[in-house]
């Protein structure tokens, strides 16, 4: 879906009797072209019957955080015990949640089971999110806890140097919770989990739910120590060379070190490995083949977000069937385009503008 189209299926979704002219002045357009833009829809099957009934497509389940990321900019080389001229950027985020945005932004359908504050933060997530389509109908909101925050400093290249995150609230994500959405979990094309979540959680939902296309996003080395007894239970897993190393005790100096890093995963049950090397690829495969990608330099401004779309790309190629290979090429775009902002989120990410650096 375009940026419009979605923003049309968002406004359906909250009000499936609107009219085409009160759309057309929510949206700011023509009213003949919000008549195009549901032609299209209708064409797409996102639409049907009257009433503009939308279409209960396939979903991404995201079970993970959603957190208010405020990053700081140095002007100049960064000074350590000092205090820094630059520039402060606010924006949601949250591993779980990013993924899940740049999953919607791609005309994808997606829900959050996640845990939010009764706060301003809280309130903001769930508004800006519910306009771009994904459903925080299942989240836990809760009047006790501070929805969770993540404060970045990024060096002078615009890379992280140091970040504190309070995630406390997502602890309230216990196995009884879990257990209650056990039909949506079920029901949906893919499940992507990321280790914020409780380790014990973690196991559950690794456990109860094997059956599941599980995806997993390892988020940190600390964190990735939580997949170490289940880690085969995962369909699709996406670790850091370090990651690796510390899950599959092997120490990865070589390509061929790697090769078998990625058979130790497979060899444990994991149906894909996507091994991430930074700025020297990505090495990747499955139980037959391995390949290893490239990637083009690309302008750095903030490196927050690039592994979330990575993974966000990951889903997206599997869900469409895309092959392994052009479902990295994917991700690696997706990847580079949010490195090339300062947002978390590349606002002009979109299905349309992916198709077309692809293509070009």
């Amino acid at each position: 879906m375009t940026n419009r189209e979605q923003e049309l299926v968002a406004l359906l979704k909250l009000n499936p009797m609107i009219s085409q002219k009160e759309i057309a002045e929510k949206l700011g357009i023509q009213r003949s072209s919000v008549a195009a833009h549901i032609l299209n829809l209708t064409k797409k099957g996102l639409i049907k019957g009257k009433g503009y009934i939308l279409s209960e497509d396939e979903y991404v389940l995201v079970i993970g955080g959603a957190a208010m990321d405020i990053t700081g900019f140095p002007k100049d080389k960064l000074r350590m015990e000092d205090s820094n001229p630059g520039t402060m950027k606010t924006s949601m985020g949250g591993v779980g949640r990013n993924i899940g945005e740049n999953l919607a932004r791609l005309g994808v359908g997606v829900k959050m089971l996640t845990a939010l504050g009764d706060d301003v933060y809280g309130h903001k997530i769930i508004s800006s999110c519910e306009a771009l389509g994904m459903d925080f109908s299942n989240a836990m909101i809760l009047r006790d806890e501070d929805t969770a925050t993540y404060l970045a400093i990024m060096d002078e290249d615009g890379d992280m140097l140091v970040a504190i995150s309070n995630m406390g609230i997502i602890e309230r994500i216990n196995i009884d919770f879990i257990k209650k959405n056990e039909k949506l979990i079920r029901g949906a094309s893919a499940v992507v989990v990321d280790t914020n979540l409780d380790q014990k959680v973690i196991e559950y939902i690794a456990t109860e739910f094997a059956n599941c296309p599980l995806f997993v996003d390892t988020v940190s080395s600390a964190k990735s120590e939580k997949l170490r007894r289940v880690v085969g239970a995962f369909h699709t897993i996406k670790p850091n060379k370090l990651e690796a190393e510390l899950l599959s005790g092997i120490n990865i100096l070589t390509e061929s070190d790697l090769i078998a890093a990625k058979d130790w995963f497979i060899k444990a049950g994991v149906k894909q490995v996507f091994i991430s090397l930074g700025k020297d690829g990505v090495l990747y495969g499955d139980e037959n083949h391995h390949y290893k990608s490239e990637i083009e330099p690309v302008n750095m401004v903030s490196a927050t977000g690039a592994g979330d779309a990575f993974m966000a790309g990951l889903v997206y190629g599997h869900i469409n069937r895309l092959g392994m290979e052009k479902t990295v090429k994917i991700a690696q775009v997706m990847s580079a385009l949010t490195v090339s902002s300062e947002m978390t989120i590349h606002p002009e990410m979109s299905e349309s503008i992916l198709r077309a650096i692809i293509q070009g």
